[in-house]
């Protein structure tokens, strides 16, 4: 298993308009923790520009297909994504 980075640039009306796709962004992310696969997810503040989200899957078709079929991304709120491999030195547990 393998560390990737989902990293979100959000659009400057992000906040305002989130509530209504909230829910369902939110359910995605649930079912991939549920899987194992999203280990940790949050938005950046000060500013809210940004989210990440971080995932230990095999590869990374994985993250690409989670960002594709995020309600976020389809509705424009994330106007950028990116997926990165990180590699985690203190803290990775034994698989």
């Amino acid at each position: 298993m393998r560390y990737f980075a989902l990293i979100y640039h959000v659009a400057e009306d992000y906040v305002s308009r989130r509530a209504a796709f909230r829910e369902e962004h939110l359910e995605l992310a649930r079912a991939a923790h549920r899987r194992g696969e999203l280990i940790l997810a949050g938005a950046f503040s000060e500013p809210a520009d940004r989210a990440l989200l971080v995932f230990r899957t095999p590869d990374a078709s994985v993250v690409e297909d989670f960002a594709r079929n995020d309600v976020y991304v389809k509705q424009g709120l994330v106007t950028r994504w990116e997926v990165r491999p990180w590699n985690v030195v203190i803290g990775d547990e034994p698989g």
